[in-house]
């Protein structure tokens, strides 16, 4: 048998999660910033297990493989789902020709690379039929148990496995056990298809499932062994919302701590949304009730201060992101500063060393090296030079309607504050906009444009009127 073919990798995910109250398919709620299914899939991809990923899909199929469509998975669809052991049956055809599988849960999402490899390497070192990765907790209501073959256990803790037991078939005995099934195993390929087709619904559950093949493979004489992860919440799965924001929170804090031990400040972490794929350079400062969110990229020397929001995004080194900002796929060059209350929508560029500043708001926009809009401004499908100046108030109307349109000005020029720019429309270099003047028309380089309603003054009118108020 050829060397790639020697493992395979099963992740269940056609659940449907009734417990959790929602119409989402389990797999697919979400915790850092990404669905369960996908930390899965990613745990099993960087592992060190030579394996192809399977994943058995069902309820809301469609939704399920788009939500990990660009992942090299492959998928399998259990029309009907009857239970763990009928999502392998399902999968039959496709496995039969691998000397082993791992199965994951689609809904364990906290499971690390090197708690797969460990199971790997358990299973061919004891060359077992089947091996099941187990975890000791202190609760362990509503789990199957792992009932081991010496009576011994637990002063002595011997590889070997009789039997998983679901909660609802557990003996009084048996309930005192806090050794629980995570539902992840490993098997030889072969010695499992023997045992699929004897799986029967005549269990607590009412379904065919995968852990009934441990008892028949011990029946056969077959070796089913165990071996505990390192970390008990790594395995757990969530069964209510309320387990999923744990598991939430627990993850979010392994990834502030992460990012700590590169360098990173991060104050009141347990404050702070960080999602599991942001990256952040040494030095930089998060202040509490930050949230750094999707594939955010923040470089080195940075200061990310309260209550700002930034989602897949890229920031240089040495910026500076005032309070309660929201940043959101766009990028920040080295040493800009953009705060407080600016709002960066996609596709704004902010060049080196420019300024961003109060209400400011941002979308598909260049703003050049030096460049600065400090001032409650909206700058839409523009591109700005570098060295330019935007006063307060300047607006950008890009917007007729039908269809947007681009303002281009040019570098080291002046718009002057409350000006509008009606697009299409281009400034050239150096030239000056006098405040409150709305431009329709190109300004060329150097010049000076203004466009506004003349002044009139009529002296005396005021007392005027307010004389003939009085006299009524």
């Amino acid at each position: 048998m050829e060397e790639n073919l020697q493992l395979a990798v099963v992740i269940m995910a056609a659940g449907k999660g009734t417990r959790l109250k929602s119409q989402r398919p389990k797999v697919l709620h979400e915790i850092g910033g990404k669905p369960l299914l996908a930390h899965v899939i990613a745990a099993a991809s960087h592992s060190a297990t030579p394996g192809d990923i399977f994943v058995v899909i069902g309820h809301q199929a469609v939704k399920v493989r788009d939500a990990v469509a660009s992942t090299d998975v492959r998928f399998i669809e259990q029309t009907e789902q009857l239970g763990t052991g009928h999502a392998i049956q399902c999968a039959r055809e496709a496995i039969k020709d691998y000397q082993n599988i791992l199965v994951l849960s689609g809904d364990v999402p906290l499971i690390r690379p090197e708690t797969i490899e460990q199971l790997w390497h358990f299973h061919q070192e004891k060359q077992a039929a089947m091996t099941i990765l187990t975890a000791v907790v202190e609760d362990p209501s509503g789990y199957g148990r792992i009932v081991r073959k010496s009576e011994l256990w637990p002063d002595m803790i011997p590889p070997e496995v009789e039997a998983i037991v679901e909660q609802k078939a557990l003996t009084p005995k048996q309930e005192h056990i806090r050794e629980i099934n995570t539902g992840i195993y490993a098997f030889k390929t072969a010695a499992l298809l023997e045992q699929l087709g004897k799986l029967t619904a005549d269990n607590a559950n009412h379904e065919l499932i995968l852990t009934d093949v441990a008892g028949l493979l011990f029946s056969a004489g077959q070796s089913v062994v165990a071996t505990q992860a390192p970390h008990a919440n790594e395995v757990l799965g969530a069964n209510t919302i309320a387990e999923l924001v744990a598991l939430d929170a627990t993850l979010r804090m392994t990834s502030a701590n992460h990012l700590m031990t590169q360098g990173v400040t991060v104050f009141r972490p347990e404050t702070c949304v960080i999602d599991a794929e942001v990256e952040v350079g040494a030095d930089t400062v998060i202040e509490p009730f930050v949230q750094l969110r999707g594939h955010t990229r923040i470089g080195a020397g940075c200061t990310i201060r309260s209550y700002s929001v930034i989602e897949d995004c890229t920031l240089g080194g040495d910026v500076l992101i005032r309070q309660s900002c929201v940043l959101t796929d766009s990028t920040v060059a080295d040493g800009a500063r953009i705060g407080p209350f600016a709002h960066l929508r996609p596709g704004s560029e902010i060049g080196e060393s420019a300024h961003v500043g109060n209400f400011v708001e941002t979308k598909k926009t260049k703003l050049g090296k030096g460049a600065k809009a400090n001032h409650l401004t909206y700058l839409g499908d523009a591109e700005v030079g570098d060295k330019t100046n935007i006063g307060a108030g300047v607006i950008t109307c890009n917007y007729d309607g039908v269809h947007k349109h681009a303002t281009r000005i040019g570098k080291s020029a002046f718009v002057g504050s409350d000006s509008t720019l009606v697009a299409p429309v281009s400034v050239g270099d150096g030239a000056y906009i006098g405040a409150g003047s709305c431009i329709t028309k190109d300004v060329p380089g150097d010049s000076l444009a203004v466009a506004r309603v003349q002044q009139i003054v009529k002296e005396g009118w005021a007392a005027a009127r307010r004389a003939s108020q009085r006299a009524k």
